[in-house]
């Protein structure tokens, strides 16, 4: 389980890498206006760090009395993983 916990968690510090990079793109997204759809697009983006690190202490602090519980909540940041793969591969 630990060691579960720290690859999957290796592996959303390496993708904060590209992440920086698509959320600094994100904000072109405002080049024609300011609008709702703009705007949850940065957030959605934005909420990744967030989401990592939220994800990753809780699934810590509840690893040993719900296991399967910690592996759920741990991937939780991996949709944005998927999302930004799928999007590569498109």
């Amino acid at each position: 389980m630990k060691v579960y916990l720290i690859l999957t968690q290796i592996l959303y510090v390496i993708c904060l890498l590209p992440w920086f990079v698509f959320w600094g793109l994100s904000f072109m997204s405002f080049a024609n206006g300011i609008g709702f759809g703009n705007t949850a697009f940065v957030a959605a983006i934005s909420a990744y760090p967030i989401a990592a690190v939220a994800c990753s202490l809780i699934a810590w602090l509840i690893h040993k009395k719900k296991a399967r519980t910690a592996v759920i909540v741990n991937l939780i940041p991996m949709l944005w993983i998927i999302g930004l793969g799928s999007l590569l591969l498109l």
